[in-house]
């Protein structure tokens, strides 16, 4: 998930042909500008795409693709697919169900609903809302992904070099928490002016990264660990939580939205169609980084069978194949694409919360970076496990939220869907989340009778079952309400 990476992040789109030429006079069309071969393809399919070039769009794609790429997506398929061995297609495609999929329904979800998280939440009232909000902030922020940003990149750039001991990733942390809070409370165009260096070269490393495990494996793939042996695409379907895309996307939603409406598109119907188009191009690209990482995990048992986590992996492969200067070039752009990511989550955190509580930006920025650094020092490995948890239990409410945003013109009244569904997901999702801890003796023993419980998917059915009585009453209650009328 990154958010500065990003060199479209304020001027994405060029202004749309129509409007050049009305403000010029000129109404005549240019021959010489032809989309790329792919939107002629996607003109036919979608002939609505009538208000923005396929330049326009690709731009458009290629920002939301930025977006949601950061450390995080990089370094989880190649542990998942080190995990999965044979097993390793079903469980990609569990992974890229959360890690692809939601994320661009959530992206369509607030494109309908025009507007941000609080659009998408007002059907739960506004302390429901706001109280989910924050959760997501927090769980973006510094309880696991802004720690994170910190803990990948000393693994990358400095643990091969001096270990894992307590002590180096203090000292990294204290610089690295430094540089962060010093550009996230001097905004100015140094994060831009890095973002736009760093993305190319991300891209271009994750390029010959990804060619490289196709052509060049490590190994075979390797065998199946025991976790991935009876349900590897439920597996597949749990890590993909930790990418927390999903998350993000309730957060990047609106900036994909705005970025239509900035270059002149009003009508709500093309900007939710052109957010598709933009999700489309973002997921593809996304799928191919997963599934390269999935086969270069899958592939590197030999060479990195003890490996704890992804970073762990990767390093090991990019030794492997391009020794000593290949490490520290991937340490090097993973390092600054990390601390980019950090900046805006920090940021983005810090314009939240001084909106909502009566604190400074300034003091909400200090307070979550200090937070995110204490937070790091407990090493990359125990960050995951702890934040596995919390994340069973956020993800089920996003993913119904999400879902019932998506079909909400089947409701007669939004309210009585979506309070006793979401609230019902609230209890089942915190059980699992529970359970999924060393405190699992503490869920009453009938949780773990449920269907898919023991995969922390124990929400579906009882949440499957409260939605088809709730819309049963609303479409009732609908019905009266129409006799009345009449």
């Amino acid at each position: 998930m990154c958010a500065l990476s990003c060199p479209w992040r304020h001027k994405c789109l060029a202004m749309p042909a129509v409007v050049r030429a009305k403000r010029s006079g000129d109404v005549s069309p240019d021959p010489s500008r032809k989309p790329p071969q792919l939107f002629d393809i996607l003109l036919v399919v979608f002939p609505f795409m009538t208000r923005l070039k396929g330049s326009d769009l690709l731009a458009l794609g290629f920002m939301t693709f930025a977006l949601f790429l950061g450390a995080g997506n990089i370094i989880f398929p190649p542990s998942a697919g080190l995990a999965a061995g044979g097993n390793l297609f079903p469980a990609a495609l569990g992974f890229l169900l959360t890690g692809v999929g939601l994320p661009l329904l959530t992206v369509v979800a607030l494109a309908r609903v025009g507007g941000g998280m609080d659009r998408l939440t007002a059907p739960l009232g506004k302390v429901a809302g706001a109280i989910l909000a924050v959760a997501v902030y927090l769980a973006i922020g510094p309880l696991f992904a802004t720690p994170r940003t910190a803990v990948v990149s000393f693994e990358m750039g400095i643990a091969p070099f001096t270990g894992n001991e307590g002590a180096p990733l203090l000292i990294y942390t204290l610089v690295y928490f430094a540089a962060v809070l010093f550009l996230s409370l001097n905004p100015g165009q140094l994060v831009d002016r890095i973002g736009k260096f760093i993305t190319p070269v991300l891209l271009a490393a994750l390029l010959v990264l990804g060619g490289a495990a196709l052509f060049a494996p490590a190994g075979e793939i390797g065998v199946v660990a025991e976790s991935y042996r009876e349900a590897p695409l439920v597996q597949g379907f749990l890590q993909g939580y930790l990418t927390m895309d999903t998350l993000g996307a309730l957060v990047f939603g609106i900036v994909i939205a705005s970025a239509i409406r900035d270059r002149g598109v009003s009508d709500a119907g093309l900007v939710t169609r052109y957010s598709i188009i933009a999700g489309v191009i973002a997921a593809i690209g996304l799928s191919l980084v997963y599934l390269a990482l999935f086969y270069l995990g899958a592939t590197s048992q030999g060479i990195a069978g003890d490996a704890q986590n992804g970073v762990q992996v990767l390093t090991a492969y990019v030794q492997h194949t391009f020794g000593t200067p290949g490490s520290l070039l991937l340490a090097v752009v993973i390092t600054l694409a990390c601390l980019t990511t950090a900046v805006g989550l920090l940021t983005a955190c810090g314009e939240f919360f001084s909106k909502l509580l009566p604190v400074s930006y300034r003091t909400v920025v200090i307070v979550f970076g200090l937070f995110s650094l204490v937070v790091a020092n407990q090493g990359l490995t125990q960050l995951i496990s702890f934040s596995i948890p919390v994340l069973v239990g956020l993800y089920p409410l996003a993913i119904v939220l999400v879902a019932l945003s998506l079909a909400d013109r089947l409701w007669v009244s939004q309210a009585l869907v979506f309070v006793p569904v979401m609230a019902v997901t609230l209890v089942f999702g915190v059980a699992d989340g529970v359970a999924a801890t060393p405190w699992a003796d503490k869920v009453p023993a009938w949780f773990g009778q449920l269907p898919l419980a023991g995969q922390s998917l124990g929400w579906l059915l009882p949440v499957a079952v409260t939605l088809v009585l709730v819309v049963a009453l609303d479409r009732l209650l609908g019905l009266r309400q129409s006799a009345t009328t009449a």
